[in-house]
């Protein structure tokens, strides 16, 4: 069974693993998941992730193992949506780029300077695919 979009995937899995509070989540990798996840881990919405190679998981393929983060009980990750869709593509030139939350919550955007944080992208001055909201 083929995936229409995998990056969807990945962000369902990290938001069902949290409703059901597991310590980490393991998903199919990619080039944009490991720069997503790098993102979520430097901006603290996870704690760790690692990549699991090809000749140690199950399936044969690489997968990434994210070690999700709670605060008192409670996941760090409140809210985590999919913008961009395979079908319906979402652009954001650098003045229209998303502010969430007055600041408390990020947008990813790919650029051509790679993903960056709503705020990086600004401050750098370039726009791109919103590819997700998280807060």
């Amino acid at each position: 069974m083929s995936m229409t979009d995998p990056i969807s995937d990945m962000l369902t899995r990290i938001r069902n693993a949290q409703m059901v509070a597991k310590k980490s989540v393991i998903f199919p990798a990619s080039k944009i998941k490991k720069g997503l996840c790098s993102v979520l881990q430097k901006e603290g919405y996870i704690r760790s992730f690692e990549m699991i190679e090809a000749n140690n998981s199950e399936t044969g393929h690489p997968q990434i193992k994210v070690n999700l983060k709670y605060f008192q009980g409670k996941p760090v990750i409140e809210y985590i949506k999919r913008s961009s869709k395979p079908g319906l593509r979402l652009y954001k030139g650098k003045s229209d780029l998303p502010k969430v939350d007055a600041g408390f919550g990020i947008a990813i955007i790919s650029t051509s300077k790679g993903l960056l944080t709503d705020y990086e992208a600004r401050q750098s001055g370039v726009g791109g695919e919103v590819i997700c909201i998280v807060k």
